[in-house]
């Protein structure tokens, strides 16, 4: 078995555990198998790249995992704290992606599907951002912002896959869909009444978005080295 194997096998463990219990409504053993998944999955990240990570990298584990201590703490500061831990997460992202300078060439028959997901992604930053829970009243500027960063950054990750259509342009994709319906449902969770399925797709999408951000992680190393061996 391969070095990186048991923390993977781990990690997709806690998310089956936490699938089992939120279904079954046990919130507190969910939040124990929830609090085992990114360490679970940061091992494996580490492990797979031979004990290196940058300090972008670095920075989003950490913000992630400070975002994920308020969720399960549930205090009064929760909310506006996990917002915020996600939002340098999501920035950090963006940073990364801006980072790669890779030249995308955009041709007629891209501009129609692109624009469908630019203004459905708008139609979802406006239509969330118009369920007015308490806390988004009082710090409506923090979640237009929050929603503004993600959605630029899901339109990247959508174009890019658009225009390239490579393995990881399609693991980007994936990622921004997965922090998409987590965000969203997470909202929905605080809007409407209490709701085992809310729950459960929250929970298994902000679970996967850490599996598709590590793979983004591993396959941009992987095409860095590439480039610089080639050259």
């Amino acid at each position: 078995m391969k070095a990186n194997k048991p923390s993977l096998i781990l990690y997709f463990l806690a998310l089956l555990f936490t699938i089992i219990f939120d279904w079954t409504g046990q919130d507190f053993l969910a939040m124990y198998a929830k609090v085992i998944v990114l360490p679970a999955i940061f091992f494996y990240f580490f492990i797979s790249s031979e004990f290196k990570i940058g300090k972008t990298e670095a920075f989003i584990f950490l913000f992630c995992f400070v975002g994920q201590v308020f969720d399960l703490m549930d205090v009064e500061v929760s909310e506006i704290g996990g917002v915020l831990s996600f939002l340098i997460v999501y920035v950090l992202l963006l940073k990364l992606f801006i980072q790669e300078r890779e030249k995308i060439k955009l041709t007629k028959k891209d501009i129609l599907p692109i624009s469908i997901v630019v203004i459905f992604i708008v139609y979802l930053l406006v239509s969330v951002l118009s369920l007015q829970s308490d806390n988004m009243k009082k710090f409506n500027l923090l979640y237009t912002l929050y929603g503004t960063v993600l959605s630029i950054l899901s339109c990247f990750c959508f174009v890019r896959y658009i225009i390239k259509g490579t393995h990881i342009a399609l693991i980007m994709s994936l990622m921004a869909v997965c922090y998409i319906f987590s965000d969203i449902f997470y909202i929905f969770n605080e809007y409407f009444s209490h709701s085992v399925v809310l729950v459960l797709i929250r929970d298994v999408t902000q679970i996967l978005a850490y599996f598709f951000m590590v793979e983004y992680f591993l396959g941009r190393a992987k095409a860095q080295k590439k480039i610089l061996h080639n050259n």
